[in-house]
This record gives structure tokens, C-alpha cells and sequence, in this order.
């Protein structure tokens, strides 16, 4: 069975409905940063998505097109993810046309950045897909309160609200900026999901008070 990072690390992909202080170490993905609606048809951040799984596949499918990779085993691609930035914490739900974000896609441990050069190139050769913005991101976040949230996106400030209450309540303080943003990851399709029942992990950067 290919390994599935999502069953074997469930501290990370598959906190309880509850909010949790879980510390999250460091990780490598293939990432696309950009800004503005992430709905918008045809926008920025759907290219993007694009973007990441050409390069995703690319790689899990390697020793298809012909390149070794050092360590390489048979694995589920990882889900989305995305860190969201506003300039400061307070989302505007309705300005989403406001956002900064960085989407991304975990890559597993054995692929390097050479390996991700070369899927990217691949990609563009044979997908015939722009991955000029595509980057080899390292990300390391340390502590955080996370809690799956189940539901439509936009009710997600009742989920962030009871994770501060928490976080409060267990000596933390959120401590979400720009160089610690609020984190997602997104574990229904949108587009096969109906929106009260699509999952989302959400992880919110805290510091000790």
C-alpha cells in the first residue's frame, strides 16, 4: 500500500474537533505564492493549484519518467495546504480580494531540491504547464493550537474563535504575523463536497505567555 501521510501522521492532518497544542516540525513542500481572491475564476490562486499538482505527480510518478531518486518509495500525494496572510491578523471575509497566501503541497522527506528542479522542468515539457513560480519551500512552525474545522470556509471564525479561547486557557497566546501565518490544510474537494461537510485543518501559530 502506498504510505499516506495523512494516516500516518494524524497529530498533523487529523486533530480532533476540538482545538489542540500539537508542535509541528519541519517539513519541505513545492510551493506558489500569491495574492487576491482564492474563488476568483480563472485567478491567480487556481493557477497555482495547477501549478503544484503538475509538479506533485510529476514527482511521484519519477521512475516513470525516468529518474531515480535516492530513497524513493511508493506514497499518497499529501493535501493542499495554504498559509494565509492579511498584514496583520484580523481576516475581512468579505475582502478576500485582499489576501496574500502561499499554496503548497508537502513533499516527502527523500526528494530534494535538485529532484524538485528536475519535476518542475519535467512538468513544463510535458504538461505544458508555466512552473516558473513553483519553489522548493522548507517551513518549520514549532508550536501551534490546531482543530479540525468541518464546514463551509467561511464559518471558519467560530472554529479560530474557540482556539483562542483555548489557547488562552492553556498558558498560550496566538501568535499569528506575517512570518508565522494562519495555516490550512484542506482535506474535502470543494468541487465534490458539498460545503458543510468539507474538513479543514486549521493551525494558528502560539507562543508561550
Amino acid at each position: 500500500m502506498p504510505f499516506d501521510y495523512k494516516k500516518e501522521y494524524k497529530e498533523f492532518y487529523l486533530p480532533p474537533g476540538t482545538p489542540v497544542i500539537t508542535d509541528i516540525p519541519a517539513m519541505n513542500f513545492v510551493a506558489v505564492q500569491g495574492s487576491g481572491d482564492p474563488n476568483a475564476e480563472d485567478g491567480e490562486y487556481k493557477r497555482a493549484i495547477g501549478v503544484l499538482y503538475a509538479v506533485s505527480y510529476t514527482l511521484k510518478m519519477s521512475r516513470l519518467g525516468g529518474r531515480r531518486i535516492e530513497g524513493y518509495f511508493d506514497y499518497v500525494v499529501p493535501p493542499l495546504e495554504g498559509l494565509w496572510m492579511t498584514g496583520g491578523y484580523a481576516f475581512d471575509y468579505s475582502r478576500k480580494d485582499t489576501f496574500r497566501w502561499v499554496s503548497m503541497i508537502r513533499l516527502p522527506d527523500f526528494v530534494t531540491e535538485a529532484d524538485f528542479l528536475w519535476a518542475a522542468a519535467q512538468a513544463e515539457s510535458k504538461k505544458k504547464v508555466d512552473c516558473s513560480a513553483a519553489r522548493f519551500f522548507s517551513l518549520t512552525e514549532g508550536p501551534c493550537v490546531q482543530c479540525m474545522h468541518v464546514g463551509r470556509y467561511d464559518d471558519e471564525p467560530a472554529t479560530i474563535s474557540a482556539m483562542h479561547d483555548y489557547a488562552a486557557a492553556n498558558g498560550y497566546a496566538i501568535d499569528v504575523s506575517d512570518a508565522r501565518p494562519h495555516h490550512e490544510i484542506y482535506l474535502g474537494d470543494p468541487r465534490r463536497t458539498k460545503p458543510e461537510n468539507l474538513r479543514t485543518v486549521i493551525r494558528l501559530p502560539v507562543k508561550q505567555l
